[in-house]
């Protein structure tokens, strides 16, 4: 199939953790498309440090329990703190791609429940470390070895620059929430909403950004794929929420 699809996301991004179960439905039924995950540094290491922690922690899970209502993904029982920094999470699971997509895959999902399930978010090396322990197949001393390198830092700086440079369809979206997917406007920067998913192919490009339902991506894909011919018909218009 000749399409590319781009994921911007961040391992502690409730809106992307929701999304999971409709961009697993994606990636299997995309199967021969190219798919590229972008991690967007949804918490940066320049981030002043919250005056209250605690409080910051109940506003948070009050922002999460708000997310849930919409997206129907667990959550957890007591958010101990908000990730201070996304970096070592983002560094692990670019990391791991190397060791494979399932891999990969488990790595990222790991992360995710640090926060969504625990409560604890992975914002160290070693929570990060302690977190993918026991995941099948994965080389632990050769993920810590490359979250210490440079060319993963390097990636994911890549990675950081890139939703910082969104493309001008997300910029002024007018359409409604719960999370219409329009750029963010930050302090210095202006980057992706995440999740957002772009589609290219024969028939251009087609951005999907923030929450939307399932038919969505497929129809962007199905545009995408126009004069390619090969979209693959397992999936009719209709399908999927």
């Amino acid at each position: 199939m000749a399409l590319d699809v781009v994921e911007y996301t961040d391992p502690a991004c409730p809106w992307a953790w929701g999304s999971e179960p409709k961009f697993r439905r994606l990636r299997a039924e995309l199967r021969d498309a190219r798919w590229r995950r972008v991690f967007g540094i949804l918490f940066d290491d320049d981030e002043d440090e919250a005056p209250d922690p605690a409080a910051e922690a109940a506003w948070y899970a009050k922002f999460i329990d708000g997310v849930t209502e919409h997206t129907g993904a667990p959550k957890p029982p007591h958010l101990r703190w908000v990730a201070r920094t996304s970096w070592p999470a983002s560094l692990a699971a670019k990391a791991a791609e190397a060791q494979g997509e399932t891999v990969a895959e488990q790595v990222l999902q790991r992360l995710r429940e640090t926060t969504f399930l625990l409560g604890t978010p992975a914002d160290d090396p070693e929570r990060v470390l302690a977190a993918v322990e026991g995941v099948p197949g994965l080389d632990v001393d050769a993920l810590r070895a490359a979250m210490d390198g440079d060319e993963v830092r390097r990636a994911v700086r890549e990675d950081w620059r890139e939703t910082r440079n969104p493309c001008p369809e997300v910029l002024d979206i007018t359409a409604p929430g719960p999370h219409s997917g329009r750029a963010k406007h930050l302090e210095h920067h202006v980057r992706y909403a995440l999740p957002t998913l772009t589609f290219t192919g024969p028939g251009g490009r087609f951005v999907v950004p923030g929450w939307r339902p399932l038919r969505e991506y497929f129809d962007a894909a199905r545009a995408a794929t126009v004069h390619s011919g090969s979209f693959p018909g397992s999936w009719e218009p209709g399908r999927g929420r």
